[in-house]
């Protein structure tokens, strides 16, 4: 028997993340609250456009009123860690009100193993707050994002022939398609009980920057070459992204992608040569 539908609440519906969960979700045949400040700007066909803001904690009550999920994604980027911090304690204190029966949170890949990076620490705190205010949570820990290179400095980079990151010819990278995150959260949303207080680091390639610089090259038909950038520019502008990179080149992120393959086929991950493939439009928009 199919399992009936459910209603999610996805946050930041117009980003990356959140708006590839609302498509995933709309395609399983669940129904879609998706939340923006924004709702003038929201495109997505099949959803209920809610306006809710995370500083304005009686718009989340309101949005996550009858719901039986919510998908939580925040970042600091445009603010700050602090108010990173609040507001996803208080869209969770808002979600357990509302007496939301499951909370799914996308963290940061080893967000929980003390990386000292700004921006996985932050979400740690949360991660660390939803386990303590209800039963209901998982957490989806996505490596870093192929989407990024189809947009910003890399884009910009690429124009010119060259794939730019702050990381040694050889070191590998573990990479995943917003595409595979949001099919593994409307997987974990469809399938509660096999989920409930677990944390799942996801990620759907490993390529090393010469690997990642070949593979685009060989998209867009032109040579790209590989240039391994410095940490300390990167560190003029951002110290949080430097701390980042650093970590990748020291450490890297540990996800057994062979597992996450075998386990959950259906999510359909993208190697990132499938990604780039599917991406080429915007990969040779000049």
């Amino acid at each position: 028997m199919k399992p009936s539908p459910l209603t999610v609440a996805v946050t930041g519906a117009t980003g990356t993340q959140g708006g590839a969960t609302a498509r995933a979700l709309l395609a399983a045949g669940h129904r879609v609250r998706a939340l923006t400040r924004r709702p003038e700007t929201a495109d997505i066909p099949g959803a209920e456009v809610v306006a809710a803001d995370f500083d304005d904690p009686s718009s989340l009550d309101r949005a996550f009123a009858g719901v039986d999920s919510v998908f939580l994604v925040t970042t600091p980027f445009g603010t700050d860690l602090d108010t990173e911090i609040r507001q996803g304690i208080d869209a969770v204190d808002a979600a357990v009100r509302a007496g939301v029966g499951h909370i799914v949170f996308t963290s940061a890949t080893n967000a929980d193993r003390g990386t000292g990076i700004p921006h996985f620490d932050s979400k740690w705190v949360i991660e660390r707050h939803l386990a303590e205010a209800t039963d209901g949570w998982t957490v989806i820990a996505p490596a870093a994002f192929m989407d990024n290179i189809a947009g910003g400095w890399s884009l910009r980079s690429l124009r010119q022939g060259r794939y730019s990151l702050p990381l040694s010819p050889g070191t590998p990278l573990k990479l995943i398609a917003a595409a595979d995150i949001g099919a593994f959260a409307a997987l974990v949303i469809g399938r509660r009980e096999e989920f409930l207080r677990r944390r799942v680091d996801i990620a759907s390639d490993e390529r090393t920057g010469k690997e990642i610089a070949r593979t685009l090259g060989s998209v867009i038909g032109r040579a790209v070459e590989y240039d391994a950038a410095s940490v300390a520019d990167v560190a003029q502008y951002s110290a949080d992204l430097a701390a980042m990179f650093e970590y990748f080149e020291r450490v890297g992120m540990d996800v057994d992608i062979s597992r996450l393959r075998a386990d959950h086929p259906e999510v359909g991950w993208h190697t990132f040569a499938d990604w780039a493939t599917s991406a080429r439009p915007r990969l040779t928009t000049i």
